[in-house]
């Protein structure tokens, strides 16, 4: 029978030293794929700011003045209806004068929207979508006038107007009395035929 090998002190040692360097070099790999790690996260963080840095040179910082002027929306419940008051006679001469050529002389409609009339035609066969007989809250009439109206100089009416208007439009439509005056707690309060006409969007969720 042939003896086991057995390695001397020297080859022991040259054992030692293999596995001293090959478990060194282990080491120094995991160290170096961490550091490349953390220098290719601060290099993206860099990138990260300069870009924000860039973004935020562009334009100047907005002003609540500079706000105020784009901050006109009215909400149904009439937040956001500002001060003033109108009247509907003053809303008929505003309306002859600034309204008509689009919309006809008794809000019949011409190349403009017809606004008057229409009252129970919602279910029949032939519609007419006015805002007296489809519009479920006044004060998205201010709300429109105000910002839309007239087609040639929008957002040109001061808010008298605009709540004069809204007093003539809703008194040709029956909704209002002609001695009527409209502000912004009037106008709010106003219960328009058709608000039950709409149901609620339940977006985002389930339809």
């Amino acid at each position: 029978m042939r003896e086991p090998v057995r390695f001397g002190a020297s080859k022991s040692k040259t054992m030692r030293a293999l596995l001293a360097w090959v478990t060194a070099s282990s080491l120094l790999a995991g160290c170096s794929s961490s550091f490349d790690a953390t220098r290719d996260a601060q290099s993206a963080a860099a990138a990260q700011a300069r870009w924000r840095s860039s973004v935020d040179a562009i334009g100047k910082p907005v002003s609540e003045a500079d706000l105020s002027a784009w901050n006109i929306d009215v909400a149904p419940n009439g937040h956001g209806l500002p001060d003033g008051s109108g009247d509907v006679a003053t809303g008929g001469r505003i309306f002859a004068a600034k309204c008509a050529a689009c919309h006809g002389a008794k809000g019949e409609g011409l190349i403009g929207d017809q606004l008057i009339g229409g009252a129970g035609t919602l279910t029949t066969a032939n519609p007419k979508r006015t805002v007296g007989s489809y519009w479920p809250y006044a004060t998205t009439l201010f709300d429109y006038i105000n910002r839309a109206m007239p087609y040639n100089a929008p957002q040109s009416l001061s808010a008298d107007e605009v709540y004069a208007l809204s007093a003539w439009i809703l008194n040709r439509n029956g909704i209002v009395p002609d001695d009527a005056r409209l502000d912004a707690h009037s106008l709010a309060a106003i219960r328009m035929p058709n608000r039950d006409g709409f149901v609620p969007d339940p977006r985002p969720g389930k339809l």
